[in-house]
Protein backbone atom coordinates (compact mmCIF):
# COMPACT_ATOMS: atom_id res chain seq x y z
CA UNK A 1 0.00 0.00 0.00
CA UNK A 2 2.78 2.77 1.33
CA UNK A 3 4.87 1.52 -2.23
CA UNK A 4 1.49 2.81 -4.12
CA UNK A 5 1.67 6.01 -2.51
CA UNK A 6 5.24 6.46 -3.41
CA UNK A 7 4.09 4.99 -6.71
CA UNK A 8 2.33 7.76 -7.21
CA UNK A 9 4.40 10.56 -6.18
CA UNK A 10 7.37 9.81 -8.87
CA UNK A 11 4.85 9.83 -11.22
CA UNK A 12 3.89 12.96 -10.72
CA UNK A 13 7.57 14.35 -10.57
CA UNK A 14 8.99 12.81 -12.80
CA UNK A 15 6.37 11.79 -15.21
CA UNK A 16 6.78 8.00 -15.66
CA UNK A 17 6.08 4.58 -13.47
CA UNK A 18 9.20 3.26 -11.59
CA UNK A 19 10.85 0.42 -12.93
CA UNK A 20 11.71 -0.64 -9.11
CA UNK A 21 11.08 0.45 -5.83
CA UNK A 22 13.26 -1.58 -3.51
CA UNK A 23 13.45 -1.29 0.27
CA UNK A 24 16.85 0.47 1.83
CA UNK A 25 17.89 0.33 5.61
CA UNK A 26 17.23 3.37 7.12
CA UNK A 27 17.64 5.02 10.68
CA UNK A 28 16.91 3.42 13.91
CA UNK A 29 13.14 5.31 14.23
CA UNK A 30 9.80 3.04 12.52
CA UNK A 31 10.46 5.38 8.89
CA UNK A 32 10.50 3.01 6.19
CA UNK A 33 12.69 4.11 2.93
CA UNK A 34 12.61 3.24 -0.27
CA UNK A 35 15.28 3.40 -3.37
CA UNK A 36 13.06 4.43 -6.90
CA UNK A 37 14.50 4.14 -9.97
CA UNK A 38 13.07 4.53 -13.21
CA UNK A 39 13.20 6.42 -16.77
CA UNK A 40 16.57 7.36 -15.78
CA UNK A 41 15.86 8.76 -12.54
CA UNK A 42 16.24 7.73 -9.10
CA UNK A 43 15.11 9.20 -5.66
CA UNK A 44 14.53 8.27 -1.92
CA UNK A 45 10.90 7.43 -0.69
CA UNK A 46 10.17 7.24 2.74
CA UNK A 47 6.78 6.45 4.41
CA UNK A 48 6.76 7.12 8.20
CA UNK A 49 4.20 6.42 11.35
CA UNK A 50 4.06 9.96 12.80
CA UNK A 51 2.76 12.91 11.45
CA UNK A 52 4.34 15.19 13.66
CA UNK A 53 7.62 13.74 12.93
CA UNK A 54 7.12 13.88 9.18
CA UNK A 55 5.61 17.04 9.18
CA UNK A 56 8.90 18.44 11.04
CA UNK A 57 11.33 17.19 8.87
CA UNK A 58 9.81 18.55 5.23
CA UNK A 59 9.16 21.84 6.92
CA UNK A 60 13.04 21.75 8.10
CA UNK A 61 14.32 20.17 5.04
CA UNK A 62 12.45 23.09 2.92
CA UNK A 63 13.22 25.91 5.05
CA UNK A 64 17.02 24.34 5.17
CA UNK A 65 17.06 24.30 1.59
CA UNK A 66 16.09 27.99 1.24
CA UNK A 67 19.52 28.70 3.43
CA UNK A 68 21.53 26.91 0.99
CA UNK A 69 22.17 24.58 3.70
CA UNK A 70 23.41 20.93 2.25
CA UNK A 71 20.27 18.94 3.01
CA UNK A 72 18.66 16.22 0.59
CA UNK A 73 15.32 18.56 -1.56
CA UNK A 74 11.94 17.07 -0.88
CA UNK A 75 11.06 16.45 -4.88
CA UNK A 76 6.89 15.17 -3.31
CA UNK A 77 4.84 14.50 -0.59
CA UNK A 78 1.64 12.92 0.27
CA UNK A 79 -1.69 15.48 0.85
CA UNK A 80 -1.71 13.60 4.52
CA UNK A 81 2.48 13.78 4.79
CA UNK A 82 2.55 10.33 5.98
CA UNK A 83 4.93 9.98 2.53
CA UNK A 84 7.18 12.09 0.76
CA UNK A 85 10.40 11.21 -1.97
CA UNK A 86 13.11 13.20 -1.66
CA UNK A 87 16.85 13.72 -4.17
CA UNK A 88 18.96 10.35 -3.91
CA UNK A 89 22.10 11.40 -2.40
CA UNK A 90 23.52 7.54 -2.90
CA UNK A 91 24.71 5.02 -0.49
CA UNK A 92 28.30 6.45 0.71
CA UNK A 93 27.72 7.41 4.11
CA UNK A 94 30.30 9.38 6.25
CA UNK A 95 30.10 6.45 8.76
CA UNK A 96 31.58 3.87 6.03
CA UNK A 97 34.48 5.98 5.54
CA UNK A 98 35.57 6.37 9.35
CA UNK A 99 34.91 2.50 9.50
CA UNK A 100 37.32 2.02 6.97
CA UNK A 101 39.82 4.35 8.42
CA UNK A 102 39.28 2.62 11.75
CA UNK A 103 40.36 -1.45 9.59
CA UNK A 104 43.19 0.30 8.41
CA UNK A 105 44.79 2.94 10.53
CA UNK A 106 44.96 5.51 7.83
CA UNK A 107 42.83 8.51 9.31
CA UNK A 108 43.91 11.71 6.34
CA UNK A 109 40.62 11.16 3.95
CA UNK A 110 38.42 10.39 6.85
CA UNK A 111 40.23 13.31 9.29
CA UNK A 112 39.63 15.28 6.22
CA UNK A 113 35.92 15.13 5.33
CA UNK A 114 35.10 14.61 9.48
CA UNK A 115 36.60 18.69 9.68
CA UNK A 116 34.93 19.39 6.58
CA UNK A 117 31.45 18.15 8.37
CA UNK A 118 32.45 20.13 11.68
CA UNK A 119 32.99 22.93 9.68
CA UNK A 120 29.48 23.54 7.63
CA UNK A 121 27.33 22.85 11.29
CA UNK A 122 27.96 26.64 12.61
CA UNK A 123 26.02 27.38 8.92
CA UNK A 124 22.83 24.89 10.12
CA UNK A 125 23.01 25.93 13.91
CA UNK A 126 22.66 29.42 13.17
CA UNK A 127 21.77 30.23 9.78
CA UNK A 128 19.43 27.43 9.91
CA UNK A 129 17.78 28.87 13.11
CA UNK A 130 17.55 32.22 11.28
CA UNK A 131 13.60 32.58 10.59
CA UNK A 132 12.82 29.00 11.80
CA UNK A 133 9.25 28.41 13.32
CA UNK A 134 11.06 26.23 16.33
CA UNK A 135 7.16 25.35 17.45
CA UNK A 136 7.44 22.72 14.24
CA UNK A 137 10.46 20.68 16.15
CA UNK A 138 9.31 17.24 17.12
CA UNK A 139 8.69 16.14 19.50
CA UNK A 140 9.18 19.89 21.51
CA UNK A 141 10.36 23.24 20.73
CA UNK A 142 13.66 23.34 22.77
CA UNK A 143 16.20 21.61 24.90
CA UNK A 144 14.91 22.58 28.11
CA UNK A 145 15.13 21.40 32.06
CA UNK A 146 12.18 18.36 31.16
CA UNK A 147 13.95 17.03 28.05
CA UNK A 148 18.07 16.97 29.99
CA UNK A 149 16.16 15.07 33.17
CA UNK A 150 13.81 12.26 31.26
CA UNK A 151 17.38 11.92 29.22
CA UNK A 152 19.26 11.81 32.79
CA UNK A 153 16.18 9.41 33.68
CA UNK A 154 16.17 7.29 30.75
CA UNK A 155 20.05 6.53 31.71
CA UNK A 156 19.22 5.76 35.22
CA UNK A 157 15.91 3.43 34.43
CA UNK A 158 17.13 2.07 31.38
CA UNK A 159 20.92 1.35 31.63
CA UNK A 160 21.74 1.54 35.54
CA UNK A 161 19.58 -0.16 37.42
CA UNK A 162 20.23 -3.18 34.64
CA UNK A 163 23.00 -3.18 35.04
CA UNK A 164 22.97 -4.41 38.49
CA UNK A 165 24.54 -1.83 40.31
CA UNK A 166 23.91 -0.65 43.33
CA UNK A 167 23.31 3.40 44.30
CA UNK A 168 21.65 5.33 46.40
CA UNK A 169 18.81 7.09 44.12
CA UNK A 170 18.17 10.38 46.59
CA UNK A 171 22.19 11.22 46.09
CA UNK A 172 21.82 10.60 42.08
CA UNK A 173 19.19 12.42 41.92
CA UNK A 174 20.46 15.43 43.90
CA UNK A 175 23.85 15.62 41.16
CA UNK A 176 20.97 14.93 38.51
CA UNK A 177 19.58 18.48 39.67
CA UNK A 178 23.14 19.83 39.83
CA UNK A 179 24.22 18.60 36.34
CA UNK A 180 20.84 20.18 34.62
CA UNK A 181 21.62 23.73 36.25
CA UNK A 182 24.95 23.88 34.76
CA UNK A 183 24.22 22.55 31.23
CA UNK A 184 21.15 25.26 30.99
CA UNK A 185 22.69 28.03 32.80
CA UNK A 186 24.78 29.96 30.13
CA UNK A 187 21.48 28.38 27.38
CA UNK A 188 18.00 30.33 28.28
CA UNK A 189 16.69 29.38 24.96
CA UNK A 190 18.79 31.47 22.38
CA UNK A 191 17.69 31.03 18.79
CA UNK A 192 20.08 28.35 17.57
CA UNK A 193 19.27 25.01 15.99
CA UNK A 194 20.44 22.24 18.09
CA UNK A 195 20.39 18.58 15.39
CA UNK A 196 20.60 16.04 18.49
CA UNK A 197 21.81 13.36 16.23
CA UNK A 198 24.44 14.57 14.73
CA UNK A 199 26.91 11.94 14.10
CA UNK A 200 28.62 10.74 11.25
CA UNK A 201 25.33 7.83 10.34
CA UNK A 202 23.72 11.14 9.66
CA UNK A 203 26.15 12.30 7.25
CA UNK A 204 26.40 11.66 3.51
CA UNK A 205 29.06 12.20 1.01
CA UNK A 206 27.65 13.41 -2.16
CA UNK A 207 29.72 14.50 -5.18
CA UNK A 208 32.43 14.58 -2.86
CA UNK A 209 30.47 17.13 -0.35
CA UNK A 210 29.00 16.29 3.33
CA UNK A 211 25.47 16.55 3.35
CA UNK A 212 22.85 16.33 6.38
CA UNK A 213 20.36 13.75 6.80
CA UNK A 214 18.13 12.48 9.51
CA UNK A 215 17.45 16.24 11.27
CA UNK A 216 13.90 15.51 12.39
CA UNK A 217 14.93 15.42 15.96
CA UNK A 218 16.09 18.56 16.17
CA UNK A 219 15.35 21.93 18.10
CA UNK A 220 15.53 25.23 19.78
CA UNK A 221 19.91 24.38 21.91
CA UNK A 222 22.89 24.72 23.05
CA UNK A 223 25.80 24.78 20.25
CA UNK A 224 28.27 22.34 22.51
CA UNK A 225 25.19 19.02 22.25
CA UNK A 226 25.62 18.67 18.54
CA UNK A 227 29.92 18.72 19.29
CA UNK A 228 29.84 16.66 22.03
CA UNK A 229 27.54 14.41 19.65
CA UNK A 230 29.82 13.77 16.91
CA UNK A 231 33.13 14.10 18.14
CA UNK A 232 32.37 11.80 21.07
CA UNK A 233 30.08 9.57 18.80
CA UNK A 234 30.51 5.84 21.02
CA UNK A 235 31.41 3.89 18.37
CA UNK A 236 33.42 5.72 15.95
CA UNK A 237 36.49 5.66 18.58
CA UNK A 238 38.14 8.30 16.88
CA UNK A 239 42.07 9.38 17.78
CA UNK A 240 42.81 12.09 20.17
CA UNK A 241 44.64 14.20 17.79
CA UNK A 242 41.61 14.11 15.09
CA UNK A 243 38.74 15.34 18.05
CA UNK A 244 40.98 18.13 18.88
CA UNK A 245 41.39 19.03 14.86
CA UNK A 246 37.67 18.45 14.99
CA UNK A 247 36.78 21.08 17.67
CA UNK A 248 39.45 23.86 15.95
CA UNK A 249 37.57 23.20 12.50
CA UNK A 250 34.15 23.89 14.14
CA UNK A 251 35.49 26.82 16.36
CA UNK A 252 37.21 28.55 13.60
CA UNK A 253 33.52 28.13 11.79
CA UNK A 254 32.36 29.63 14.07
CA UNK A 255 34.28 32.81 15.11
CA UNK A 256 32.57 34.09 11.21
CA UNK A 257 29.40 33.92 13.28
CA UNK A 258 29.98 34.85 17.05
CA UNK A 259 33.01 35.77 19.47
CA UNK A 260 34.77 33.10 20.34
CA UNK A 261 36.49 32.03 24.07
CA UNK A 262 37.92 28.48 23.11
CA UNK A 263 38.99 27.92 26.39
CA UNK A 264 35.77 28.44 27.75
CA UNK A 265 33.87 26.86 24.73
CA UNK A 266 36.05 23.20 25.86
CA UNK A 267 35.07 23.67 29.39
CA UNK A 268 31.66 23.61 28.98
CA UNK A 269 31.88 21.10 26.10
CA UNK A 270 33.09 18.75 28.60
CA UNK A 271 29.69 19.12 30.19
CA UNK A 272 27.64 17.93 27.37
CA UNK A 273 30.35 15.22 26.47
CA UNK A 274 29.18 13.56 29.60
CA UNK A 275 25.36 14.39 28.96
CA UNK A 276 25.71 12.74 26.17
CA UNK A 277 27.51 9.62 26.68
CA UNK A 278 24.77 9.14 29.20
CA UNK A 279 21.83 9.45 26.94
CA UNK A 280 23.44 7.44 24.42
CA UNK A 281 23.82 4.70 27.20
CA UNK A 282 20.71 5.01 28.41
CA UNK A 283 19.75 3.83 24.60
CA UNK A 284 22.24 1.04 24.15
CA UNK A 285 20.96 -0.20 27.68
CA UNK A 286 17.00 -0.22 26.79
CA UNK A 287 17.76 -1.72 23.30
CA UNK A 288 20.46 -3.78 24.45
CA UNK A 289 20.24 -4.50 28.06
CA UNK A 290 16.26 -4.73 28.48
CA UNK A 291 15.26 -5.82 24.71
CA UNK A 292 18.37 -7.98 23.93
CA UNK A 293 19.15 -7.14 20.83
CA UNK A 294 22.94 -7.97 19.81
CA UNK A 295 23.66 -4.93 17.50
CA UNK A 296 23.54 -2.46 21.14
CA UNK A 297 25.09 -4.87 23.19
CA UNK A 298 27.97 -4.91 21.18
CA UNK A 299 28.35 -0.81 21.15
CA UNK A 300 28.03 -0.64 24.83
CA UNK A 301 32.19 -0.97 25.31
CA UNK A 302 32.78 1.58 23.20
CA UNK A 303 30.62 3.88 25.12
CA UNK A 304 32.40 2.83 28.55
CA UNK A 305 35.69 3.46 27.09
CA UNK A 306 34.55 6.68 26.02
CA UNK A 307 32.94 7.23 29.41
CA UNK A 308 36.19 6.03 31.13
CA UNK A 309 38.40 7.96 29.88
CA UNK A 310 35.92 11.00 30.33
CA UNK A 311 36.21 10.38 34.09
CA UNK A 312 40.14 11.30 34.01
CA UNK A 313 38.91 15.37 34.11
CA UNK A 314 37.51 16.82 37.16
CA UNK A 315 33.64 16.60 37.97
CA UNK A 316 34.09 17.74 41.53
CA UNK A 317 31.33 19.52 41.21
CA UNK A 318 28.95 16.16 40.98
CA UNK A 319 30.69 13.84 43.23
CA UNK A 320 28.22 11.01 44.05
CA UNK A 321 27.27 11.12 40.22
CA UNK A 322 30.87 10.40 39.74
CA UNK A 323 30.93 7.77 42.40
CA UNK A 324 28.58 5.68 40.26
CA UNK A 325 29.99 6.17 36.99
CA UNK A 326 33.40 5.26 38.04
CA UNK A 327 31.44 1.91 39.76
CA UNK A 328 29.67 1.43 36.53
CA UNK A 329 32.91 1.76 33.93
CA UNK A 330 34.77 -0.96 36.15
CA UNK A 331 32.24 -3.53 35.71
CA UNK A 332 34.31 -6.19 33.75
CA UNK A 333 30.94 -7.06 31.40
CA UNK A 334 31.08 -3.81 30.36
CA UNK A 335 34.72 -3.90 28.95
CA UNK A 336 35.93 -4.03 25.06
CA UNK A 337 35.22 -7.62 23.82
CA UNK A 338 36.90 -6.91 20.37
CA UNK A 339 39.57 -9.81 19.51
CA UNK A 340 41.86 -8.44 16.89
CA UNK A 341 44.73 -11.03 16.96
CA UNK A 342 41.83 -13.64 15.75
CA UNK A 343 42.14 -16.00 18.26
CA UNK A 344 38.75 -18.23 19.68
CA UNK A 345 37.64 -16.56 22.86
CA UNK A 346 35.68 -18.35 25.10
CA UNK A 347 33.50 -16.74 28.05
CA UNK A 348 32.61 -18.78 30.45
CA UNK A 349 30.24 -16.57 33.08
CA UNK A 350 28.58 -17.49 36.72
CA UNK A 351 25.30 -16.01 36.93
CA UNK A 352 22.10 -16.12 39.51
CA UNK A 353 18.86 -16.53 37.34
CA UNK A 354 17.19 -13.82 39.58
CA UNK A 355 19.11 -11.20 37.72
CA UNK A 356 18.91 -12.66 34.45
CA UNK A 357 20.70 -13.95 31.52
CA UNK A 358 24.59 -12.71 30.91
CA UNK A 359 24.62 -10.62 28.40
CA UNK A 360 26.51 -11.59 24.91
CA UNK A 361 29.04 -8.74 23.91
CA UNK A 362 30.57 -10.24 21.24
CA UNK A 363 27.21 -9.92 19.21
CA UNK A 364 27.30 -13.36 17.94
CA UNK A 365 24.55 -14.78 20.04
CA UNK A 366 25.87 -18.33 20.26
CA UNK A 367 26.61 -20.91 22.94
CA UNK A 368 25.32 -22.86 25.82
CA UNK A 369 23.19 -21.77 29.35
CA UNK A 370 23.51 -24.84 31.56
CA UNK A 371 20.83 -24.92 34.81
CA UNK A 372 22.75 -25.89 37.70
CA UNK A 373 19.83 -26.27 40.02
CA UNK A 374 19.54 -29.64 40.33
CA UNK A 375 22.61 -30.34 42.16
CA UNK A 376 22.30 -30.47 45.89
CA UNK A 377 22.64 -26.51 47.07
CA UNK A 378 25.07 -25.95 49.40
CA UNK A 379 23.03 -22.21 50.11
CA UNK A 380 20.44 -23.91 52.19
CA UNK A 381 22.99 -24.64 54.95
CA UNK A 382 24.19 -21.88 57.32
CA UNK A 383 28.34 -22.85 57.35
CA UNK A 384 27.88 -21.81 53.78
CA UNK A 385 25.95 -18.77 53.15
CA UNK A 386 28.92 -16.50 53.05
CA UNK A 387 31.19 -18.63 51.04
CA UNK A 388 31.41 -19.12 46.92
CA UNK A 389 32.26 -22.15 44.53
CA UNK A 390 35.81 -21.38 44.73
CA UNK A 391 36.26 -22.08 48.46
CA UNK A 392 37.19 -25.53 49.94
CA UNK A 393 34.73 -26.49 52.12
CA UNK A 394 31.92 -25.28 49.41
CA UNK A 395 34.08 -27.21 47.15
CA UNK A 396 34.26 -30.42 49.50
CA UNK A 397 30.33 -30.32 49.53
CA UNK A 398 29.69 -30.33 46.67
CA UNK A 399 32.38 -33.16 45.35
CA UNK A 400 31.53 -35.55 47.92
CA UNK A 401 27.29 -35.59 47.17
CA UNK A 402 28.74 -36.42 43.55
CA UNK A 403 26.25 -34.97 41.21
CA UNK A 404 28.62 -32.33 39.92
CA UNK A 405 31.01 -34.23 38.62
CA UNK A 406 27.88 -36.22 36.95
CA UNK A 407 27.10 -32.72 35.56
CA UNK A 408 30.42 -31.73 34.19
CA UNK A 409 31.29 -34.80 32.40
CA UNK A 410 28.60 -34.15 30.37
CA UNK A 411 28.48 -30.22 29.85
CA UNK A 412 32.19 -31.59 28.63
CA UNK A 413 30.94 -33.87 26.03
CA UNK A 414 28.75 -30.55 24.45
CA UNK A 415 31.24 -28.32 25.01
CA UNK A 416 34.74 -29.41 23.66
CA UNK A 417 33.11 -30.57 20.48
CA UNK A 418 32.13 -27.12 20.07
CA UNK A 419 35.65 -25.54 20.92
CA UNK A 420 37.43 -27.67 18.47
CA UNK A 421 35.06 -26.71 15.28
CA UNK A 422 34.74 -23.77 16.37
CA UNK A 423 39.04 -23.46 15.93
CA UNK A 424 38.64 -25.43 12.81
CA UNK A 425 36.74 -22.55 11.12
CA UNK A 426 38.41 -19.51 12.14
CA UNK A 427 35.65 -18.43 14.70
CA UNK A 428 36.68 -15.80 17.63
CA UNK A 429 34.07 -16.28 20.62
CA UNK A 430 32.21 -18.98 22.13
CA UNK A 431 30.14 -18.05 25.46
CA UNK A 432 29.13 -20.69 27.81
CA UNK A 433 27.07 -19.64 31.27
CA UNK A 434 26.54 -21.83 33.89
CA UNK A 435 23.37 -20.40 36.57
CA UNK A 436 21.92 -21.41 39.67
CA UNK A 437 19.57 -19.57 42.11
CA UNK A 438 22.39 -17.14 43.85
CA UNK A 439 25.24 -17.17 41.20
CA UNK A 440 27.30 -17.91 44.15
CA UNK A 441 27.90 -21.76 44.57
CA UNK A 442 27.02 -24.67 42.42
CA UNK A 443 27.39 -22.28 39.00
CA UNK A 444 30.80 -20.49 40.38
CA UNK A 445 32.11 -23.79 40.85
CA UNK A 446 31.26 -25.23 37.51
CA UNK A 447 32.19 -22.37 35.53
CA UNK A 448 35.72 -22.42 37.07
CA UNK A 449 36.25 -25.77 36.51
CA UNK A 450 34.98 -25.63 32.75
CA UNK A 451 37.12 -22.53 32.38
CA UNK A 452 40.29 -24.60 33.53
CA UNK A 453 39.94 -27.59 31.65
CA UNK A 454 39.40 -25.90 27.95
CA UNK A 455 42.44 -23.46 29.01
CA UNK A 456 44.77 -26.82 30.07
CA UNK A 457 43.42 -29.05 26.65
CA UNK A 458 43.11 -25.82 24.29
CA UNK A 459 45.76 -23.72 24.98
CA UNK A 460 45.58 -21.76 21.68
CA UNK A 461 42.34 -20.63 22.56
CA UNK A 462 41.78 -17.36 25.15
CA UNK A 463 39.56 -18.32 28.37
CA UNK A 464 38.14 -15.21 30.27
CA UNK A 465 35.67 -16.31 33.24
CA UNK A 466 33.67 -14.06 34.67
CA UNK A 467 31.85 -14.78 38.35
CA UNK A 468 29.49 -11.91 37.16
CA UNK A 469 27.15 -11.86 40.72
CA UNK A 470 30.77 -11.46 42.35
CA UNK A 471 31.89 -9.23 39.80
CA UNK A 472 35.19 -11.39 39.59
CA UNK A 473 36.98 -11.75 35.99
CA UNK A 474 40.02 -13.55 35.38
CA UNK A 475 42.15 -14.38 31.94
CA UNK A 476 43.53 -17.75 31.10
CA UNK A 477 46.12 -18.48 27.84
CA UNK A 478 45.75 -14.85 27.73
Amino acid sequence: MCTAVLQDLFFKHYGCVPDTISSICGSASNRQYFRICGGGHSCIGVVGTDVAENHAFLTLAGHFKLKGLPVPEVLGRSNDSMAYIQEDLGDRLLFTLVENAKKTGDWPAAGDMLCRTMSLLPKMQIEGAQGLDFSICYPQESFDRRMVMFDLNYFKYCFLKPSGLEFNEVLLQDDFESFADALLCEYGGTETFMYRDFQARNVMIHDGDPYFIDFQGGRRGPLHYDVASFVWQARAGYPKWLQERMIDSYLDALSAYVPVDRDAFRSRLRLFVLFRLMQVLGAYGFRGLIEHKAQFVVSIPSAMACLRELLNDSFREYPYLVEVLSSLVSIERFTQQEQPDGRLEVKVCSFSYKKGLPEDNSGNGGGYVFDCRYIHNPGRYEQYRSLTGTDAPVIRFLEDDGQVQHFLSHVYGVVEPHVETYLRRGFTSLAVGFGCTGGQHRSVYCAEHLARHIAAKYPQVRVRLVHREQNVAVTFNG
